[in-house]
């Protein structure tokens, strides 16, 4: 966001991310974002202040990959993902006092084969447990080891800046 000259303050999320049972896939980041942005509603004071909330998922043959609960999924998750190709899901949500816009973006992610020595070094050296999918498009291993791409590239780092940028126009 600071690259693309947003004037911005980074508010700590501790809103916890529980999804019904059942929930349909393709609807889970942009709930989360918005579960995020309604529980920060309080930081808003004036009409000024827009709150922007999102949330990633990864998405391999129906099942969601969230965030890694320890080093042993975050290996079974890459494993998984390894030469085959992914959709990424960004939910987000722009709320003002008044206002509530909910939006997500998609992009196919292919990888080629991952070994799993590379697997190893990727999670030691860089710990991605923060990460749905366990992987960040920015690190070692998206630049490595990502093969395509069909979509845009900052929805796949967590953040459609793009349309971002655009919905905040309309806003």
């Amino acid at each position: 966001m600071r690259l693309a000259d947003f004037n911005f303050t980074i508010i700590d999320n501790l809103v916890d991310e529980f999804v019904p049972p059942g929930m349909d896939v393709t609807d889970i980041a942009q709930y989360l974002a918005d579960k995020k942005g309604e529980g920060n509603r309080k930081f808003l004071t004036n009409e000024n202040q827009i709150i922007i909330s999102s949330d990633s998922v990864v998405i391999l043959e129906g099942e969601v990959f969230g965030k890694p609960v320890n080093e042993a999924n975050a290996i079974e998750m890459l494993s998984r993902l390894s030469g085959k190709t992914h959709t990424v899901i960004t939910g987000v949500c722009l709320l003002s006092l008044d206002k509530k816009v909910l939006f997500d973006e998609r992009a196919e992610v292919e990888f080629w084969p991952i070994e799993e020595e590379e697997i190893n070094y990727y999670i030691r050296e860089y710990r991605p447990l923060d990460k749905a999918g366990a992987y960040g498009i920015q690190e070692w291993l998206g630049l490595c080891m990502i093969k395509s791409i069909r979509g845009n590239y900052s929805t796949i780092m967590g953040l459609p800046v793009a349309r971002l940028y655009h919905e905040l126009k309309a806003f």
